[in-house]
């Protein structure tokens, strides 16, 4: 009951300010998801998409191999140096399109 009082008044009191002209109520979105993914890189390929502006994004595709399933990302910009053939490697990202961007990799 008390929670939901103090929801109330604060509620009641950002539409009486919000009224006054001055007062702006702003959000924020929460931080993008990272993603990882771990394995043996088996496969890097470096390619040129279409971004969602007409216009070119380089993307460096990786095949990661364990327990003998296979996954690919791609990864915005030419990175095939940050990817050592045959090493197992964990890529921490975050998802996108038209490619993920690279947030940390880390050599195992």
């Amino acid at each position: 009951m008390n929670r939901f009082l103090s929801l109330c008044f604060a509620v009641s009191l950002v539409v009486i300010l919000a009224g006054c002209g001055n007062i702006f109520v702003r959000g924020a979105l929460p931080p993008a998801t990272v993603s990882s993914v771990s394995g043996s890189v088996s496969v890097i390929q470096l390619s040129a998409l279409i971004g969602q502006n007409g216009t070119t994004v380089q993307v460096t595709f990786v095949t990661f191999l364990q327990d003998g399933a296979s996954s690919t990302i791609g990864f915005c910009g030419d990175q095939r140096n940050q990817f050592p053939m045959q090493q197992t490697v964990r890529a921490d990202f975050n998802p996108g399109q038209p490619c993920s961007s690279l947030i940390t990799i880390l050599i195992i």
